[in-house]
């Protein structure tokens, strides 16, 4: 039977704790004015793995906010991944060179496809493909641009460049708590033949529950970001059923 991780996500902008709607920067909630806190309470409730986003540097091109992604790599005894402006490689470097065990290539997996090749031959697991979709097609600097390629070919292609972990969300699910797009996640792991988390949108334990059963069909986990931060969703409780050897 295959795993199956929940992510609790620390989205960092300015440095703080926050969550956009949609990834629209100008719909911001703080939650937690130290992402390090954050991290450090997520991995007391049982979070095996913590994901991490660069907002500013999704929008600038480069990491903006990797002095606090080291300290919370430190703070940790559990795995970070960090996506968030990864365009050249020196900045690859830089984050797994601060502790971060898997870096995520978003924007630069559509957009320098000769850049995401060198990175995934070098780096191999301690690399995934962030896919953020808008109506099936691919968006890259930080939602700002939707592109002409298809979520589903994009993974095809990487998978053939030895990509083993894709995260895909659907922005239109992205922090209004109307659970994740299952059929188009359960897809994308069925195409490219690899593993894919869910993100976006996952806000029940029912989300949950439903992504769960596909876990020996690709689907290796799920992000989960608003869902925490306002309770609907507790972290010990649901990496509890999620190991629950009963649930089908």
């Amino acid at each position: 039977m295959s795993l199956f991780t929940i992510y609790p996500a620390i989205d960092i902008r300015g440095g703080k704790c926050v969550r956009l709607v949609q990834g629209d920067y100008n719909q911001e909630t703080v939650y937690n004015d130290s992402p390090v806190e954050a991290a450090k309470e997520w991995e007391a409730q049982g979070g095996s793995f913590i994901h991490l986003v660069d907002l500013d540097g999704a929008k600038e091109g480069k990491p903006v906010n990797a002095d606090v992604i080291g300290k919370i790599a430190s703070a940790v005894n559990v795995p970070v991944q960090v996506g968030g402006g990864l365009r050249r490689i020196e900045d690859v470097k830089q984050l797994l060179s601060l502790g971060v065990s898997r870096v995520i290539l978003g924007t630069a997996a559509i957009e320098d496809r000769q850049f995401t090749e060198k990175v995934l031959a070098s780096y191999g697991d301690k690399v995934a493909i962030g896919i953020d979709a808008r109506d099936g097609y691919v968006a890259t600097r930080g939602w700002l641009e939707t592109s002409q390629v298809k979520a589903e070919v994009l993974a095809k292609e990487l998978a053939a460049y030895g990509a083993k972990t894709f995260i895909f969300t659907d922005i239109s699910r992205d922090g209004m708590m109307q659970g994740p797009n299952i059929e188009a996640i359960v897809s994308l792991a069925e195409v490219s033949g690899q593993q894919v988390i869910a993100s976006g949108g996952v806000s029940t334990m029912e989300d949950l529950v439903r992504l769960h059963r596909y876990r020996d069909q690709g689907v290796s986990g799920a992000i989960v970001g608003k869902a925490l931060y306002t309770g609907a969703i507790d972290l010990r409780q649901a990496i509890e059923t999620m190991n629950n050897s009963g649930l089908t």
